[in-house]
């Protein structure tokens, strides 16, 4: 009683009983004294952003490519390499007959035999590609004639002010001072520089604008200069203060405004442009738009006006919806906590703030070749909801009006009713070849648990209106796809089957146990929204409601799948994502869900699991999973896992391993979890039910909503 009582009275200052947001916020400032490629930094307003390094600016990205990449991305800047070989999308399907009912369902796969289907596969994959658009940059010269690389870059003081979005850079060159200030337009794909030194009089500094081609790999770390003779980059228009460059590729052209101080710009090089300042200034001013029509406006570079705006911008975003503050606490984790939170609003806000989902390395750099997948956006937007900021979350989910037609046209291919909701694609819903997204079907209730948090915000029922042919169609999708069981008189979930938990095989994997849970409490609310909007609940939906598998249980734990009764013996069934917890936490409980046997099944994947082989999300699905058992020690422990996954760099940023150094699914996690540990869920009781009552943390929260 004597420690809940202090936790509870700890909420309120003693002042006024309000969170120093500022504060709060700014005690988590970034700041750089080194070119650490793994702590680079971003700005930018949602769906554009512009990553730099310790210059402030985009000066060596060969140099950081292999860190945290600094990219320049929009969600509009997409490309395709020329069909050369004439491959039709279809030559990437394969029919399949799991149940071996006579179904024709055609999956887009990727082929290994060789040959056409396989080259199809690699076209359809690799084709369209999110853009790098391009490297901003300063180019400083010797006084021996040579540029200067990173390593002549000295004493340098960087900082990110998270709370008005500007970066600040101060460093050396030959013991020459340079400062530079840097902020990106929120309304615009822009950024503005504004650069200090007496380098500038010395004719030793410049800009530069450098074209990058794309990859074509899986990953675009901004930095690769060769085949320069695929695309054209030029000079449109010049003036005193002005320029427009056009880049054209084989897929799409798009131009970049430039409006600067007195100087001249010039090309340099291949794909390189050249901005030299007067020698009479002090001080320039640069800005750079990205665009993908030539209609730029000839005013001058001014910095202050984009830094207000961002600063304006950026306050108004931290002085929204939810905060917590830590300070206080006796828990050696707590500052950590508070850090990681802050850092992930920041990271989130800049990168996952469009029109559509975002690719799991935001607007930094290409992961899958720059497309977003369905299965993370759960990851990537409820967040926003739980913190108050339901707006955010909400306009990602144009993304499903968007592509709605080519859902449906994927479930008739396969002989579904309803929308089947595409796991890897561009912005358009194009579908991407892959022998696991084909199958999966987590990301299928996602539209159904993120609109019905935009409901409950507000219980308005303008947005029951708006979303329900979401809701419906991905509900008659989810009934239709599961198969009626005559032996067994029930409906299941596979053959044909890929869980989030991705090692097991489609052909032989049946009810996983995430899957069928989550299953259950998505077609129970699809039917609620029938009851709000008066009309009648569909039998269909409760036959299969009423009639759905059971969790898979053996020996009192529940299985990762039915099929594999061997869940927690087989070394290759405890890699991956422990989704078996999603079953609760992610997932409100289920009338199908026993919690003693969820514990028992906590406990044994805590204890057997290779935590080493699994991903960001994991650890705050864990962390969830323990909060809805009333374990709150052992969610904070799942929190702080001491796995390589489990790191958050120096920027806030999710580290997952050389390959994926930034990994925003983890942010968004994060950002969840604790939110639900904090407020709590339908069903919990009292304050912080995710926190331990010992007096070791003390809390101030304001504005968060209860999850499901």
């Amino acid at each position: 009683m004597g420690a809940a009582f202090m936790l509870l009275a700890s909420c309120q200052s003693p002042e006024s009983g309000k969170i120093d947001r500022k504060a709060v916020v700014q005690r988590h400032n970034i700041v750089n004294h080194s070119a650490d490629t793994l702590a680079s930094l971003t700005v930018g307003n949602g769906v554009f952003a512009y990553t730099v390094d310790v210059t402030g600016m985009q000066s060596f990205p060969e140099y950081y490519k292999k860190g945290v990449s600094l990219g320049t991305q929009s969600e509009w800047g997409w490309n395709s390499f020329p069909n050369d070989g004439d491959y039709a999308f279809e030559e990437t399907l394969k029919s399949y007959d799991f149940n071996s009912e006579g179904r024709d369902a055609k999956y887009s796969i990727q082929h290994k035999e060789g040959g056409r289907n396989t080259e199809a596969t690699e076209y359809y994959r690799v084709n369209p590609h999110r853009l790098q658009l391009g490297n901003v940059g300063l180019a400083f010269t010797l006084k021996n004639g040579e540029q200067a690389t990173v390593d002549d870059i000295h004493n340098a003081e960087q900082t990110l002010d998270l709370w008005s979005g500007l970066i600040h850079s101060k460093f050396t060159v030959e013991d020459a001072p340079v400062e530079v200030w840097t902020a990106s337009a929120q309304s615009t794909d822009r950024i503005a520089v504004k650069v200090s030194s007496p380098l500038i009089a010395a004719e030793r500094l410049q800009i530069f604008i450098r074209y990058p081609y794309p990859s074509g790999q899986f990953l675009d770390e901004a930095a690769y200069y060769g085949e320069e003779d695929k695309h054209q980059s030029r000079i449109v228009s010049e003036g005193e203060h002005a320029a427009v460059l056009e880049h054209i590729l084989s897929g799409t052209n798009y131009f970049t405004g430039l409006n600067y101080s007195n100087g001249t710009i010039s090309e340099a090089g291949k794909h390189y442009f050249v901005y030299q300042p007067a020698a009479d200034l002090e001080i320039l001013e640069f800005s750079c738009t990205f665009a993908e029509e030539n209609s730029f406006e000839g005013s001058g570079p001014d910095y202050e006006k984009i830094a207000d705006e961002s600063e304006d911008n950026w306050r108004a975003f931290w002085e929204s919806g939810a905060a917590v503050d830590f300070e206080g606490s006796t828990d050696p984790r707590a500052n950590e906590l508070e850090r990681r939170l802050v850092l992930s609003q920041y990271l989130t806000k800049v990168q996952c703030g469009g029109d559509y989902p975002p690719q799991e390395t935001g607007l930094t750099f290409n992961s899958w070749y720059g497309k977003p997948h369905t299965e993370m956006h759960w990851w990537h937007g409820v967040h926003f909801a739980l913190w108050g900021r339901p707006e955010i979350m909400e306009k990602t989910l144009n993304y499903y009006f968007h592509t709605f037609e080519k859902a449906k046209a994927l479930a008739e291919r396969q002989g579904y009713k309803g929308v089947r909701w595409i796991k890897m694609s561009d912005n358009d819903g194009n579908e991407s070849p892959s022998s696991v997204a084909a199958f999966l079907i987590w990301q299928q209730p996602h539209i159904i648990y993120m609109t019905e948090l935009a409901y409950r915000d507000k219980e308005d029922k303008k947005l029951l209106e708006k979303y329900k042919d979401l809701v419906f169609a991905t509900a008659e999708f989810m009934v239709d796809y599961a198969h009626y069981d005559e032996e067994k008189d029930r409906y299941n979930l596979g053959l044909g089957v890929i869980p989030a938990q991705e090692v097991f095989p489609a052909a032989k994997t049946i009810n996983p146990t995430y899957e069928v849970a989550y299953w259950d409490w998505a077609l129970r609310i699809a039917q609620e929204w029938k009851e709000r909007l008066g009309e009648p609940r569909v039998e269909a939906w409760d036959e299969v409601i009423n009639k759905l598998a059971a969790l898979p249980v053996q020996d009192d734990v529940y299985l990762a799948t039915e099929s594999a009764t061997d869940s927690y013996t087989f070394p290759k069934w405890m890699t991956d994502h422990p989704a078996v917890l999603g079953a609760l936490g992610m997932v409100p409980e289920s009338p199908k869900l026993d919690k003693t046997i969820m514990k028992n099944t906590l406990d044994t994947v805590w204890t057997k699991w290779f935590w080493e082989k699994t991903w960001g999300w994991d650890f705050p699905m864990t962390a969830m999973n323990a909060a809805r058992l009333n374990l709150p020690e052992k969610a904070l422990d799942a929190l702080f896992m001491d796995i390589q996954t489990n790191t958050y760099l120096k920027n806030g940023h999710n580290y997952q391993d050389g390959r994926l150094r930034i990994y925003l699914p983890g942010n968004g996690g994060t950002l969840t979890a604790v939110a639900m540990m904090l407020e709590g869920w339908d069903a919990s009781e009292g304050d912080f039910p995710g926190f331990p009552k010992d007096g070791s943390w003390k809390i101030k929260k304001e504005g968060f909503k209860k999850m499901p």
